[in-house]
C-alpha cells in the first residue's frame, strides 16, 4: 500500500510568495547572504503586517537560533525595522514600507562596507610618490579608478537628495539623457570643426 506524503507542517504560503521566498533564497549568497537571510527578507517584504521570530520560524521551517542570527543581520543592514505591538511582549519585524527606501538603505550600506575602504586605499596609494615608470603608470590607473568611482558616489549622493517620485521620474528618462547628450557631443564638435576651417 503506497504512502502518504506527509503534510507540510508551515503555514502555508501563496505559491507566488513561495517563489519569490525561494528565489531570494538562491540569490543570497551572490549577494553576500546566506539563504536563510534571504528568505526571511523576501518572507517580510511581502507581509502586510510585521511578524515576530516565532512567525518566521514557523512559515519557513527554520530553526529559532538561525531566525534570530538572520533577523541580527538583516538589522545590521537596517533592511529590517524593530516593532513592538500594544500588549504583546514580543518582538516584531518589517521592511521599510517604500521601495525607494529600501534601495537607498542597501546601496548606503554596500557603500560603507565595500567601496569606501576602497576609496581610501586608491586615495593613499595615490598620495605616495612614485618610483619608478611601472609604478607611474600603476598609480594613473588607480588615479582613472578613485575619480570614476568618486563621480558615481558624488551623483549617487545627489539622487539620494531627491524625493522618491523625482527619482523615479529621473530614471526614467535615461533614453532621453543618452539623446540630449549625444546630440551635444555632436554639436560640440561640429562647433569645434567649423572654428578650424574657420582659421586655416
Amino acid at each position: 500500500m503506497p504512502h502518504s506524503r506527509p503534510a507540510d507542517p508551515r503555514p502555508a504560503l501563496p505559491e507566488l510568495h513561495r517563489q519569490f521566498v525561494d528565489h531570494f533564497g538562491e540569490m543570497g549568497s551572490r549577494w553576500g547572504i546566506n539563504r536563510t537571510v534571504g528568505q526571511i527578507y523576501a518572507l517580510l517584504f511581502l507581509s502586510q503586517r510585521p511578524l515576530n521570530a516565532e512567525e518566521i520560524s514557523e512559515t519557513l521551517s527554520f530553526s529559532r537560533s538561525n531566525v534570530s542570527m538572520g533577523l541580527k543581520e538583516l538589522q545590521a543592514w537596517r533592511l529590517v525595522q524593530l516593532r513592538h505591538l500594544a500588549g504583546d511582549r514580543r518582538e516584531y519585524f518589517e521592511t521599510p514600507g517604500e521601495v525607494w527606501d529600501i534601495f537607498r538603505v542597501l546601496a548606503e550600506e554596500r557603500r560603507r562596507r565595500e567601496i569606501e575602504p576602497t576609496l581610501s586605499m586608491l586615495r593613499n596609494a595615490l598620495l605616495q610618490e612614485p618610483a619608478t615608470e611601472e609604478e607611474r603608470h600603476a598609480q594613473q590607473r588607480m588615479r582613472e579608478m578613485h575619480d570614476l568611482i568618486d563621480r558615481l558616489v558624488r551623483w549617487f549622493d545627489d539622487v539620494q537628495r531627491l524625493s522618491p517620485d523625482t527619482a523615479m521620474r529621473l530614471m526614467g528618462m535615461g533614453a532621453a539623457v543618452t539623446r540630449v547628450l549625444d546630440l551635444t557631443g555632436r554639436l560640440t564638435s561640429g562647433g569645434r570643426g567649423r572654428k578650424d576651417a574657420d582659421g586655416e
